[in-house]
């Protein structure tokens, strides 16, 4: 699965080696270069979603948009969706499967931190902000996150450029990766994976709008079994 970038270099030699290509997309244009490179599946991703995201379009648009562009190449949809619900209206708008990522995120299997996965459970829609605020590391790359503290204090400052921030520069925490301790700066991009030890408001929280939908923390089979109760049931509904 590949995001944020051209998949033509790696098609051809996953090929040979039996193996899919899938890239997530935020518009009709990068779905139809993606098709046209070969890859096996696009997901497509709306502006609901959590994390890094492209799009700057709802998800109940851009799927039928991207799925008529780039038919037969099977569309995922990925933003916003964390119930059985979520999966029919994907499947109504045209697209063959979902890709869910802030569900996912508050399963007890998630290499993050508890307080990050309970800050999720406790949020809605209206708690998270489309920004680029979160930028130390991979700058210029639009997210969705959670408002926090430092989120707070950006706005009340006037939302001053990069360089420019409320405590920039300041070291808030510290997280081990591969038997490396790296420090992590105020408006870090990273996350609070479980490793992770520091002022948690003062990073990013990347989580989508499906927040609402999240009440909470569970094992991962556990989630996949309530999704397709719900979607089986939403469905036999509709044919009464």
């Amino acid at each position: 699965m590949l995001f944020w970038g051209d998949p033509r270099p790696y098609v051809a030699e996953a090929h040979l080696r039996d193996t899919k290509v899938f890239i997530q997309v935020g518009s009709v244009e990068e779905a139809t270069a993606a098709a046209d490179a070969g890859v096996d599946a696009i997901i497509v991703q709306g502006v609901e979603a959590g994390g890094h995201v492209k799009s700057l379009i709802s998800l109940s648009t851009l799927v039928p948009t991207v799925g008529e562009a780039v038919q037969p190449v099977p569309v995922l949809a990925a933003g916003g969706i964390a119930n059985g619900r979520g999966v029919v209206a994907a499947l109504s708008l045209g697209a063959q499967a979902v890709s869910m990522g802030t569900r996912f995120l508050c399963s007890t299997e998630a290499c993050a931190t508890r307080a990050y996965k309970e800050r999720v459970v406790r949020s809605t829609a209206a708690d998270t902000g489309y920004t680029t605020l979160f930028d130390l590391g991979w700058p210029d790359t639009p997210h969705r996150v959670l408002r926090n503290t430092a989120f707070a204090e950006w706005e009340t400052a006037g939302r001053p450029a990069s360089g420019q921030r409320p405590g920039e520069g300041t070291i808030v925490g510290t997280i081990s990766l591969a038997g490396t301790t790296m420090e992590v700066p105020k408006y870090g991009a990273m996350i609070p994976i479980t490793s992770f030890s520091g002022d948690m408001e003062s990073i990013a929280l990347l989580a989508g709008e499906s927040c609402s939908l999240v009440h909470a923390i569970t094992p991962a089979a556990q989630i996949v079994q309530d999704v397709v109760r719900e979607a089986e049931e939403v469905i036999e509904d509709m044919k009464r």
